[in-house]
């Protein structure tokens, strides 16, 4: 069974249990936490690229930032 098969069944079981209405309410709860971890995830990267610029010395774009101990050869 794939991902999206056992979201379907995920989805079809919250239907017959929740019903219609309080589906949609519990999908806009699920929503909107999402966001608001994106939210953050996305404020957290942009206080730590510049963090990170000072101790390595490295530029960063704010994308995803590689870390190399001077242990590593």
């Amino acid at each position: 069974m794939g991902f999206g098969t056992e979201l379907l069944f995920v989805v079809l079981l919250g239907f017959v249990v929740l019903g219609p209405k309080r589906l949609h309410t519990v999908f806009e709860h699920v929503a909107r936490a999402k966001a608001e971890f994106e939210k953050a995830s996305r404020d957290f990267r942009s206080q730590l690229a510049p963090a990170l610029e000072v101790a390595t010395g490295h530029e960063t774009d704010g994308a995803a930032v590689h870390i190399e101990s001077e242990d590593e050869t």
